[in-house]
């Protein structure tokens, strides 16, 4: 009985604050339910849960697709994206923006886990709700697929190609951006100039990548508008690696190694470098 009365608490508390931010029904959940254990929005994807037809994720033993970015995108574009709008309006040079997204994410998100932010082993923001309180607080809190999903949503506003890159343990964001000479970039299924975006710790730079993925294959998503739905995804993920590798030798089964990792394990709980 303790644990749903938490449970529930936690619902409350987690509308409360989330419609505080002033954001319409459509970019922010309205209203979360419990179900079976797991705290679901208002589109019927997990937020407690990256794996599983609804998970927030969409992570099966075959693929994953990033669910909780396509509520922020298209018919259901609103904060995070006008914020990519905007950034695409005020800096016309287009590395120059693409620093200065990364830079608002990266200052403004500050690292927290899901346990000491929510209770709960984890809970993903959709990019309007951490936008959202940013907006009204000034800084927002969150862990790595909170930066990463705001990030890949806003570079979509500013005119970009993004994707979400999934490893053991870890999601972060990439942005296509050949023409950045200032890091070393990936090949996404053998195209170069995927830059990788490290936003949760207040010194990295864009480009900075974590030494356990540099030279090894990472799973890979490019977002774009697309129907929130849940679904068992069959598909094959992308596979990037930086460029000039030795072959990826970091996860010679690529795939099959981050699902073992995020399926069994808590997830995406990983601060780097300060």
């Amino acid at each position: 009985m303790e644990k749903v009365s938490i449970t529930l608490g936690l619902i409350l508390v987690l509308t409360a604050g989330l419609v505080a931010t002033g954001q319409a029904s459509a970019t922010t959940s309205a209203g979360f339910r419990e179900v079976n254990e797991d705290i679901f929005d208002d589109w019927g994807v997990s937020r407690t849960r990256a794996n599983g037809e609804d998970g927030f994720y969409q992570i099966s033993e075959t693929g994953f697709r990033p669910i909780i970015a396509f509520e922020s995108l298209g018919e259901e574009a609103e904060l995070a994206y006008r914020l990519g709008e905007q950034m695409a309006a005020k800096y016309p040079d287009r590395q120059q923006r693409a620093e200065e997204i990364f830079f608002y994410v990266r200052n403004r998100v500050r690292y927290v886990t899901d346990i000491d932010q929510f209770e709960l082993d984890e809970f993903a923001q959709n990019a309007d709700e951490v936008a959202g309180t940013i907006e009204q607080d000034g800084v927002a809190y969150g862990d790595c697929e909170d930066s990463a999903v705001l990030l890949a949503v806003m570079y979509r506003g500013a005119g970009y190609r993004s994707a979400i890159a999934v490893a053991p343990g870890h999601t972060a964001a990439m942005v296509y951006l050949p023409e950045y000479k200032k890091a070393q970039v990936f090949e996404l299924e053998g195209e170069p100039g995927w830059v990788w975006l490290e936003a949760t710790a207040r010194n990295n730079p864009p480009g900075w990548v974590p030494k356990e993925f540099i030279d090894a294959k990472v799973a890979v998503y490019e977002i774009s508008e697309e129907p929130i739905t849940p679904a068992k995804v069959n598909k094959a993920p992308l596979t990037a690696v930086t460029k000039g590798d030795g072959g990826g030798t970091g996860f010679p089964f690529p795939f099959f190694s981050i699902i073992a990792f995020l399926w069994f394990m808590p997830l995406f709980r990983r601060n780097r470098r300060r």
